[in-house]
């Protein structure tokens, strides 16, 4: 696992390489403690389907897309904190729409 610190309002935490149930928890420490201005930018190796719900339950909102590697990325920021939120969805931008099918 790495965790990258805040540049431009954004923390990276990659849980690629972690087996379950550590990337849910790692993840839910994060979004615990991300500080306001910032979203978390989560890289995994599948969509963290348990994660959405609880992020949810602490007030989180999320964008899920796949980068040129096929990995997912989880962009996760606090619902109502706009700086956070267009931060996120900029970012997000820049990778394909998350599609289970593929």
């Amino acid at each position: 696992m790495s965790v990258a610190e805040p540049g431009e309002g954004v923390i990276t935490l990659d849980v690629s390489g972690l087996e379950p149930p550590e990337p849910l928890v790692h993840a839910l420490d994060a979004l615990q403690t991300l500080p306001p201005g910032h979203c978390l930018q989560m890289i995994h190796r599948m969509r963290p389907g348990l994660l959405y719900g609880e992020a949810a339950k602490l007030g989180f909102d999320s964008d899920t897309r796949r980068d040129p590697q096929g990995q997912c990325r989880v962009f996760f920021w606090r619902r109502g904190d706009r700086q956070a939120e267009a931060t996120a969805r900029r970012l997000a931008a820049e990778h394909a729409l998350w599609s289970d099918r593929e």
